[in-house]
């Protein structure tokens, strides 16, 4: 793993900048959940739900892919 050195404002959480870098690497997808989980320092299911205060959703689908599940939804009956 690499090491990343950052100056950051006195007025700035250094916690809370490095929950926010891991929860956009992880919307990008850049990094897996586990991965961000850990770039932040919380486990998994924490950094679950922190994610929300970053507008940041756990699902990570395509447009493609919602799509294709809505479609087989609709096709699906009870």
């Amino acid at each position: 793993m690499k090491t990343l050195t950052l100056q950051i404002p006195d007025n700035l959480d250094e916690k809370e900048a490095t929950t926010l870098l891991a929860a956009k690497l992880y919307e990008k997808g850049s990094l897996s959940l586990g991965q961000a989980a850990e770039l932040a320092g919380y486990s998994k299911q924490i950094f679950m739900e922190l994610l929300g205060n970053y507008g940041v959703s756990i699902f990570n689908y395509s447009e493609t892919e919602l799509e294709k599940d809505i479609e087989n939804a609709q096709n699906y009956h009870l």
